[in-house]
């Protein structure tokens, strides 16, 4: 690897919109996420459908499925 090109890679403070945070490697000191591990659907178990009804809904309606 050539020396003076590349970026310091150390350790990032992850602060995510349920209020987790954790630490981790990057190359800025601190990250900003929507969904982490603590707040994501998949790895919570639960579904968001709320959101989604009305897309369904609003599929069914126009292409004529009941």
């Amino acid at each position: 690897m050539q020396e003076k090109i590349h970026p310091k890679y150390g350790e990032a403070r992850v602060v995510c919109g349920c209020g987790n945070t954790f630490t981790t490697g990057s190359v800025k000191k601190e990250l900003r996420v929507d969904v982490c591990s603590k707040c994501h659907p998949f790895f919570t178990g639960q579904q968001r459908t709320v959101a989604a009804r009305g897309r369904i809904e609003k599929f069914n309606k126009r292409y004529g499925q009941e």
